[in-house]
């Protein structure tokens, strides 16, 4: 019978894997134990811990939290107490930022005052988990690829819920929280301002979006595909003939012409990624500040039809 491990996952279980450091500095703020998940062991690895959480990550999960039940209490409120009712319209409920005449202000609670109180925690619980990333990955003599990854998608949320609100003077620019609510937000956006579809930048993240979708499932169906013959042993495979690796590259040169080295496809993968979030921040950011509607400035520029 065939292996097929897109299906199954061989674990093993030895004695837990402390990593770097186990008993020295780096281990004295982690936690000490470590135990094993079957069922994680389906998706990735199944050893759960050690942790560290440090004090960045204790600020950000405080802060995080916070933010978390503010808006949940304020959910709850919508619901009148109602569990039913807090199941039922879940995806309906909304916190939305102040209204435009309170502009740049502080709005009363109920009038969109806990959405800037909301607001202030999750951008303290994103930024210190930012922190955190990057002091990990100093720690342990990583480089900062992580860490400016995430910065790229702390970027994007900047720009809706704080950079852009400032330059166009007014909170209620600002995207609330809420499921449908989002959503509805994000349609009258492009509404508004002549159609999204229009702003290259918001192409750019598109194209990025869906090419880091293409980029991933490649390199992750044929590291599966692979794996057969210890395909993702990356680092022992690169420099020997006749493996998993040769026959992946073999494979994506006779079928594109030219393939990917072992490190080269996370490179294309990590930038496809990363400028999905770039792009796109840049292109709500100009939108309402530099362009007032897409559809016309595309026309100005010829690649939108003239009205007849």
């Amino acid at each position: 019978m065939e292996y097929q491990n897109i299906f199954t996952q061989v674990q093993v279980q030895g004695p837990p894997e402390m990593g770097v450091d186990p008993t020295g500095s780096l281990a004295a703020e982690r936690t000490k134990g470590a135990t094993f998940s079957s069922l994680a062991g389906l998706f990735g690895n199944a050893q759960l811990g050690p942790i560290y959480l440090g004090t960045f990550g204790v600020i950000s999960m405080v802060s995080g939290l916070i933010w978390f039940w503010i808006i949940g209490f304020n959910f709850w409120v919508q619901a009148e107490w109602s569990p039913a009712i807090f199941m039922r319209d879940l995806f309906w409920f909304s916190l939305e930022p102040p209204a435009p005449e309170y502009g740049l202000g502080f709005a009363p609670l109920n009038e969109g005052g806990w959405f800037l109180i909301a607001g202030f925690f999750f951008l303290v619980s994103l930024l210190s988990w930012w922190v955190r990333t990057y002091l990990r990955a100093e720690e342990l003599g990583l480089g900062k690829h992580v860490a400016w990854a995430f910065a790229s998608a702390i970027w994007l949320v900047l720009v809706l819920g704080l950079i852009r609100p400032i330059m166009m003077g007014s909170w209620s620019e600002a995207v609330p929280y809420g499921v449908f609510s989002h959503l509805d937000w994000t349609n009258l956006f492009s509404l508004t301002y002549g159609n999204l579809f229009y702003n290259p930048f918001h192409a750019l993240s598109i194209v990025f979006l869906y090419g880091s979708a293409l980029l991933f499932a490649m390199h992750g169906a044929t590291i599966l595909a692979v794996s057969r013959y210890g395909g993702e042993r990356e680092i022992e495979q690169i420099v020997d003939r006749g493996t998993a690796s040769e026959r992946a590259a073999l494979f994506w040169r006779w079928t594109m012409g030219f393939n990917a080295t072992m490190e080269g496809i996370h490179r294309w993968a990590w930038w496809f990624a990363v400028l999905t979030t770039l792009t796109g921040g840049i292109g709500i950011l100009l939108t309402g500040t530099v362009v007032d509607n897409w559809f016309v400035w595309a026309q100005d520029h010829g690649y939108a039809p003239l009205d007849q």
